[in-house]
């Protein structure tokens, strides 16, 4: 299947991008009225966020280590917080046995 059974291709764009390793990266965009380019695209080859400027990459995302739920609610909660979450918990507990 060729152009002929496709139409015609629309008018492209190539847009440079540059990655904080230095790689260049150009995709092309249909040139059209109202066409808004993204500011950054992903670096096929290291797969860092990379950037228009050059001189000036983007830098790369910093990665939250992965935390347990108990890290979140320490976080939240102090010690006493929790041991009055606890004695309340524990007390409604033993209410409901009956002691």
């Amino acid at each position: 299947m060729g152009e002929a059974e496709r139409g015609e291709i629309a008018p492209r764009v190539w847009i440079s991008y540059w990655c904080a390793t230095g790689h260049e990266t150009r995709p092309s965009f249909a040139q059209e009225p109202g066409m808004v380019v993204p500011e950054t695209w992903d670096c096929p080859r290291c797969g860092m966020p990379a950037g228009q400027d050059q001189a000036n990459p983007p830098s790369a995302p910093k990665n939250e280590p992965y935390k347990t739920h108990l890290a979140y609610v320490k976080e939240r909660r102090t010690d006493s917080d929790g041991a009055a979450l606890l004695d309340e918990a524990l007390a409604a507990l033993r209410a409901r046995r009956g002691g």
